[in-house]
């Protein structure tokens, strides 16, 4: 078994693509429009679905905003670094709600970005192995 997406409901599926392929980096990986159902479904992610994990961003045609409630949490991203994915973001234009830095109690590089639709992504800054 694995994981193969995460679905987020988005208000405006146009913004939010360019949310998650230019400001984030990922690439459309599949679109399709259902008419019947009036929704959009769009898979985005930094490689196919076959090698891992991906979003899938439901647009209910009619729809332009969603209350994310109290049970959401985040996604998260592993990044090189932390501090310089923050400074990316905020050249294209994204929003950075916490600045990179060592976790609370930890010692953890974190960052978190909030895409159009509110829904937080948590950066967290890869490891680096020390050898002796």
């Amino acid at each position: 078994m694995r994981i193969l997406h995460t679905m987020l409901r988005v208000g405006n599926l146009e913004k939010s693509i360019v949310f998650y392929t230019e400001v984030l980096g990922m690439k459309v990986l599949r679109r399709r429009d259902y008419s019947d159902g009036k929704f959009t479904l769009a898979f985005v992610g930094y490689q196919d679905e076959v090698d891992g994990s991906v979003l899938e961003l439901t647009h209910n045609w009619g729809v332009e905003r969603y209350d994310l409630g109290e049970g959401y949490g985040h996604v998260a991203i592993e990044v090189d670094d932390a501090y310089r994915a923050c400074e990316e973001v905020k050249r294209r234009g994204g929003k950075v709600t916490r600045e990179a830095g060592p976790m609370k109690h930890g010692v953890t590089v974190i960052a978190f970005v909030e895409d159009p639709d509110g829904y937080k992504i948590e950066f967290i800054q890869k490891k680096t192995t020390q050898t002796c």
